[in-house]
Parts: C-alpha cells; structure tokens; sequence
C-alpha cells in the first residue's frame, strides 16, 4: 500500500458538485502532478460534510485545515502555499480566517462544535465509491459480528433497547417493527428502504447515499437477517443521480466482496439488494404506496392493517425504514444499545439529522443529540438569521409538519415535545423564517405542495385538501370573509380523522399550526385587507415618503408600468392602479422613501 504524506479531501455530493467541485478536483490533479505532488499527495472524493452554505469544500490532512467556497482559482494558492510549502492559506478557512491554531478534525469548526455525528459519521471522511475506506472505518464489522456471534432475536433485542425510532417521520420503534415481521411464518420476507425524500428542502437520505452508502447496505443486511428475509429493496428518486450512482457501486462491490449474496461471510446467511427508482411522488413516502409502486404500481396506499409486517411487498411480511435509521444500526450493534440511549432524550434516543435552509446563515446537514433545542440549532450551529433579521418561525417536518414559533425557540426537539405544540419531527427538514414572512402564505405553499402531490384515491384528501387551498388562496388575495379561519379549522379536523394515510391525515398540520401562534396575520388578511409581512401582494402598496423624497426620479425610470410620476423640487407618487408592485423602485430609490404597506 502506498503512504501519502498528506491527503485532500474534497467534497462531491450533489451541493458542491453544482458549484464545480469536480472542476477543483481536476485543478488540483493538474497542478500536483505539474509540481510532483502526485505520488505524496493524495485526493480523495467525499460526500457532503454538511456545511453547504459554504461548498465548495476542501479539507487537507494532517492539518485539519477546511478551506470554504474554493473556486478553481484558489487551488494554486492551496497546492503552492499549502502542500509544497507547509503554509496554511488563511483567506479560505472556515469560520476565523485568522485562527493561529487549525484543529485538525471538524469539530475545530463551529458549525461542527455542537453535532454528535452518528448517522452521518463517514459523510465527508472518505471515499463512498471505495470499499476499503469504507471497511477501514470499521465498516461491515456490524454484519460480520450479527451472522457470527448473535441470534436474529438477540439482534432484535438490541434495537429495542437502543431506543431507536423511525427516522422518516413517524418515530415507530424500530426494533419493535422488526419483530412483528420476524414472527411471521413465510417463505419470503422483505427489507425495504424509503430513500424517496419527498418533502421539500430535504436532503437527508440524499446525503448519506452520496457519502456513505455501504452504511445502508450492511444495515439491511442486518435486518434482513434479523426478520429471516433473503431479499432487500432500496427505493429512490430517480432525481438523486449521484446517490443512485454511488448506491449502484456500492452494491457492486458489496457483492464481490462476498458481503452480499449466498454465503456471506461464509455464513450461510443469503441476502441480495436492488434499487428501484421512484418518480418523485410524495406519496410514496407511506410505506404501502411505496410498496406497490416497487411492485410496478401506480402508487397509491393501502388501507391498514393488515400492516407490512404481516401483509407488504407483494402481500409478504415487510418491513420499511428510511436511509437515515439504518446508518445508526451498524455503530449500534458495534458501541451496543446502552451507548446509544444514553444520547438524546427519555423518549426520544439517539441523535436526529435536520436539513437546514430558509432564513438561515449556515445552510446545510446539522446531526444533534434529541432534546437539542431549536435556539441552539438556529443560532449556535445554524449561525443566526441573515442581515440580523429577527427570528418568527420553524416549519419543522415538512409539508406534514408544523411552524414553531418564536417563543418556542427553547423547545427541546424530541418527538413528544414538537407533537404538543403542533409540530412534528416528520423527516428531518427545518425551514427557518424570519420577521418577512407571512404565515398565511407559508400556510398556503405548503397546502399547494400536498394538493398537487395527493394520490387522489380518498375524498378526505383529494377533495378536502382542494377546499382548504381555494379559502386560504381567498384570504391571501384579500377576499377572506369573516367565518374562514372556522372553516379551515372545521376541514382539517375532518381531513386528520377521515384520510386514507399519512400525506392526508397531515396535511392540515401547517395551516392548524399557524391558525394557533398567527391567528392575528390571518385576522389581518380577513378584516383588515392587510398583509403584515407586506408579501401577499393584491393587498400590497408601495408609497413614497414626500418628505423623503429628493425628486431624482431614478424610480420612475426603472418602474415597467410607468407608473410613477413628478418633476423637479415635487415629491414623486405612485398611481396605484398601474402599480404592478413588482418591487423596483424600492431597490432603486438611494434616499429609502419608498415603502410597501
């Protein structure tokens, strides 16, 4: 084996792929091969480290140094200053640029300080295309010591001890799901994996395939030796190409490695595993939609029970979690489930990976302990609101979830203390918003997303959901009539109680939650024809300031409608008939005496 004196590890998940990270790459191969680098240092291709607001990312060992948003004309400075001469380049290092001591592992960043990384902990540290990197990080020890030292209950046993729960959504205990399949009686039995991540802003699952897709393979095996099942399935959105990609290799070389297939480990133990592409349907994340549609379906749910443990992939015991939940189950059966519980919460154990964006500084993947408080992820790890704008709410798990608000920011997140302030864990996506947002029209964006996503099959959902979105489209066009806010509420109970499966029964979730904490914005929009938030824009009005106004004129120049009128020494004004308020004369005016009302 070849030692190289140092190492570049650069990040080539689908975030900083996008922003010609596979072009550094290159550069950086160029320029060590120009300057005989080749053969002491050595570049390795990694999934995402999470920090994406700042990607391009690379990082250089022993140092621990990691440089942010590297374009390919930086890398002469790294290979020149950094690699041949030991000096490290502090314009492009994360966090102080002026930090005299480089730590030399992430949690020298602070973005990283705070994180307890379990489900993403090769993410950014090796190569997801090699087995061997994979294999150095203990990787395929978990399966080696299940088919050789424990019993299929006793592996069972462990999951129900560690605490863990469902990651997609749910929370279901996961141990507790596998040995209702396992006590079925049948000749065929399934594993199965939602890596189909429908809801909006997250890239969770995404990321671990793209950065370390062994983890899934071996956790599956594991299962499926756990339940008695031969046969695995992941299912994926065909918009993940890279992860299928990397997912395809790893299966590959899983297989000639004799860690998948008959006689693994020379065990005796069968288990095989195939990809199915998804078309990108958020209805496929309920277990049975996404069931029939591996079986060649439209897919649509089923109604329970029989539940997949009894009745699943093609009527046989089944069992689905999602990417996130296996990638723990290997670091449990190794560090064993007392370690595990003894992260997170009472209820709620482990730790919890959250997509981060919206009105965020430091957007990306945080991995914390539960009972982690939303503050700390906002503001600690999450640094803060962009332009020091204040903070008004969270939409936590999706278009299934709900908006924490300001003054629930100390909340622990656990899946009980979110469920009763009208939240929900849901997958792991956390939308922050800040003092411009209004929350009717969040309300609505997030209805528009589960209204066009229905599968239609029950009336609750298909018709309720389309009830729902034509009041809240109403209320945001200043047409909202007195007795809509009981209206709404009156629908989303009988939606919650009446719908078919999950995307139904949740769908009311963020309009339910902001009715609860904005009731106040919606009474605005109803009464006084007025979005606060100045968003909502049939209620909207740019005026001009006259005592601000200096008359230069440069708003009536950029305005399209030529709507904006005046002359010399004469404050200028709107004709608000014309107005198309698009906004361009508020950006343009130096003076700042345009405002919309």
């Amino acid at each position: 084996m070849h030692l190289y004196r140092a190492h570049v590890l650069v990040c080539a998940g689908t975030g900083c792929t996008s922003s010609n990270s596979v072009k550094v790459m290159e550069e950086m191969n160029t320029l060590l091969l120009a300057n005989k680098l080749d053969k002491e240092v050595q570049i390795v291709k990694t999934g995402c480290f999470g920090l994406c607001a700042e990607g391009p990312i690379v990082v250089v060992y022993p140092e621990g140094a990691m440089y942010t948003r590297v374009e390919v004309s930086d890398v002469k400075e790294i290979v020149e200053e950094h690699l041949l001469k030991g000096r490290i380049v502090k314009r492009l290092l994360a966090g102080e640029k002026e930090a005299e001591d480089i730590s030399k592992s992430l949690e020298g960043v602070d973005f990283f300080k705070r994180q307890t990384r379990i489900a993403l902990r090769n993410c950014g540290l090796i190569n997801p295309e090699n087995i061997d990197e994979y294999i150095a990080f203990d990787g395929y020890k978990a399966l080696e010591k299940v088919l050789t030292e424990m019993k299929p209950e006793e592996v069972i046993d462990v999951m129900k001890q560690s605490g863990l729960r469902g990651r997609g959504g749910a929370g279901f205990p996961t141990g507790l799901k596998w040995s209702f399949a396992a006590q079925q009686v049948n000749d065929v039995k399934y594993v199965c994996c939602n890596a189909d991540e429908g809801d909006p802003g997250a890239f969770m699952d995404r990321s671990v395939l793209e950065g370390d897709p062994h983890s899934l393979i071996e956790a599956m095996a594991i299962a499926g030796y756990a339940i008695g099942s031969s046969q695995g399935f992941v299912y994926v959105r065909a918009e993940y190409p890279i992860a299928v990609k990397r997912l395809q290799i790893a299966i590959e070389q899983a297989k000639e490695y004799g860690l998948l297939g008959d006689n693994i480990l020379g065990t005796g133990f069968k288990f095989d595993l195939e990809i199915r592409l998804g078309a990108g349907a958020f209805v496929c994340g309920e277990e049975t939609a996404l069931m029939t549609s591996i079986e060649g379906h439209r897919g649509e749910p089923r109604p329970r029970p029989p539940f997949p443990a009894v009745k699943g992939l093609w009527q046989k015991p089944s069992i689905l979690n999602n990417v996130e939940t296996y990638a723990n189950i290997p670091v449990i059966i190794l560090k064993g489930a007392e370690w595990f519980s003894s992260i997170g919460t009472e209820k709620s154990k482990g730790t919890k990976v959250f997509a981060i964006g919206g009105k965020i500084n430091n957007t990306g993947l945080v991995e914390v302990p539960m009972g982690t408080t939303l503050r700390e992820v906002v503001y600690d790890i999450g640094g803060g609101i962009p332009k020091g704008k204040k903070f008004k709410a969270a939409q936590m798990g999706g278009p299934s979830g709900g908006c924490v608000p300001a003054e629930h920011l100390d909340i622990p997140i656990d899946y009980d203390s979110l469920l009763s302030i009208g939240a929900m864990m849901g997958s792991g996506g956390l939308i922050v918003m800040d003092e411009d947002t209004c929350m009717v029209d969040i309300a609505k964006f997030f209805l528009e997303f589960t209204v066009d996503e229905s599968c239609g099959k029950c009336p609750p959902c298909r018709i309720g959901t389309k009830r729902m979105l034509e009041i809240l489209t109403r209320i945001t066009e200043g047409k909202g009539e007195e007795g809509d806010i009981e209206k709404l509420e009156e629908l989303a109970k009988n939606i919650k109680t009446a719908a078919l499966c999950g995307l139904g029964q949740t769908a009311p979730n963020p309009i339910l939650s902001t009715i609860r904490y904005f009731r106040d914005e919606y009474e605005a929009h109803i009464k006084d024809k007025k979005c606060t938030a100045g968003v909502c824009t049939a209620m909207l009005q740019y005026t001009i300031d006259a005592a601000k106004c200096k008359s230069c004129g440069l708003c009536a120049k950029v305005c399209p409608m030529n709507c904006i009128s005046g002359e010399k020494k004469v404050p200028y004004v709107i004709d608000q008939a014309k107005c198309a308020k698009c906004g361009a004369c508020v950006e343009k005016c130096p003076f700042k005496a345009i405002s919309k009302i």
